[in-house]
């Protein structure tokens, strides 16, 4: 059978092989991933490269081929404004929960760029897509939002290729979200990011090189066969 009539049919194609170099270059860009603050410019995103951004995410592997993602861009001043008060209020929420050195350390950190960003996208998980009985999702219905999970994976990693950087805020009542962006109830709020040219970015992680905790050893966090005996 030719390749040709192999697509058509869509039987199985030879693997694509990849070189070093290729490999590489995907692991360069794993490493050199982080999470923007305050490093964003103010210029807008150049619409082909959202659009291939975009596309990495709706690649993503879903349970069930279900595809549960929508992607809501976010440009408009006075709703980002509105957002950023919504920010606020849960963020003095949890600054009262730390104590000590580390409040006034989480004081310090910048720790959103909403305003300053050119575009915001809230990922959400439309936990109704594909029907009531999901290929994959019938023992596990969580499966749905950790597909949601790798499809935001794939969006920060294709925009570190692109030169755009991605903050992912947490610090939201999903309640205020909701109300903010006319999200139904059945849509899970999965994430919500900053996205935006950037030219300068730490070395580390910036929690890492702030103190506030060190990255782990892989070979503690690697385990033969199940979980560690104590």
């Amino acid at each position: 059978m030719s390749p040709g009539a192999s697509a058509k049919t869509g039987a199985p194609q030879p693997a694509r092989f990849f070189d070093e170099r290729e490999r590489q270059a995907l692991y360069d860009i794993i490493n050199a991933r982080r999470d923007v603050r305050n490093e964003f410019r103010p210029d807008p995103i150049d619409p082909a490269a959202l659009q291939r951004i975009l596309a990495a995410a709706h690649a993503a592997p879903s349970v069930g081929f279900m595809q549960p993602w929508d992607f809501l861009l976010i440009r408009d001043p006075k709703r980002r404004a509105d957002i950023h008060a919504a920010f606020l209020r849960a963020n003095a929420e949890a600054e009262e929960m730390f104590g000590g050195d580390r409040k006034a350390l989480y004081r310090s950190l910048k720790l959103e760029g909403i305003l300053t960003s050119p575009l915001n996208i809230c990922v959400t998980c439309d936990r109704t897509r594909g029907g009531k009985v999901v290929l994959g999702r019938t023992h596990n219905s969580n499966m749905d939002l950790y597909s949601t999970v790798c499809a935001v994976q794939n969006l920060w990693l294709a925009a570190r290729a692109e030169g755009v950087g991605i903050g992912w805020v947490s610090i939201f009542r999903p309640e205020d979200l909701r109300g903010l962006l006319g999200i139904p109830d059945h849509v899970e709020i999965v994430a919500y990011l900053c996205a935006g040219y950037v030219d300068e970015l730490y070395p580390k992680p910036e929690l890492e090189v702030r103190g506030w905790r060190k990255r782990l050893d892989l070979e503690s966090v690697v385990h033969e066969e199940g979980w560690p005996e104590l």
